[in-house]
């Protein structure tokens, strides 16, 4: 059995979402972020990143969001998640989560974490990306929402692996300054993933884990 170690309000939540889609069995394991588990001797040994999600699998630990999701749909093929037989569709997957991951995720760090980039003790370098987070993250969700989000989910008809990652950075807009009044598709495409049972069983396991 795979063990997914998770915290809550990260990007952990779309690979959580991915696993109860599939309905794979997993461990689901909290780690506590606020009192810095994810640099203690333990979990690095797992994951020397220090981050989440981390999928612990028989084969040995695996880390990124694109890649356990790419992961989830290629172990449990039957779930349809992603078109493994279509390689250009599978590779717009891949780009539109790589823009997730690389750009959109990074766009909101710039808020919380900016002392990846700068000295924590720069100050005025940290409230100036933070002040910066509300224009960077809104303009990343306008290009998804003019370009991207082809409706009624990520791809089109066909729900896949990109939705639940839109979907947990999507939660994030209104914490990070966002108006998401001016995104209806994003908005649609929230409330519509938010009504699926396999969402429901994530998000309930996140608040009791």
């Amino acid at each position: 059995m795979d063990t997914l170690y998770f915290a809550p309000g990260t990007c952990s939540l779309a690979v959580h979402i991915a696993l109860e889609e599939v309905g794979a069995p997993f461990q689901a394991v909290r780690v506590d972020l606020a009192h810095g588990q994810q640099r203690g001797a333990d979990y690095l040994a797992l994951n020397p990143k220090g981050r989440v999600p981390l999928l612990l699998t028989a084969q040995g630990p695996l880390t990124e969001t694109p890649a356990l999701l790419l992961y989830v749909a290629q172990r449990f093929p039957q779930a349809g998640l992603a078109p493994l037989d279509d390689a250009f569709t599978l590779a717009r997957i891949q780009a539109f989560n790589s823009y997730l991951c690389s750009t959109v995720h990074v766009a909101h760090a710039h808020g919380k974490r900016g002392s990846r980039w700068v000295d924590a003790d720069d100050t005025a370098a940290i409230e100036a990306m933070r002040r910066k987070v509300p224009h960077s993250y809104g303009e990343c969700f306008e290009l998804i929402e003019r370009e991207l989000l082809q409706g009624p989910w990520v791809m089109g008809e066909h729900y896949t692996i990109a939705d639940p990652y839109l979907f947990t950075l999507a939660g994030w807009l209104e914490s990070d300054g966002v108006d998401p009044s001016h995104l209806p598709k994003v908005l649609a495409h929230r409330q519509r993933m938010a009504e699926r049972p396999a969402v429901q069983r994530a998000l309930a396991r996140v608040q009791l884990g």
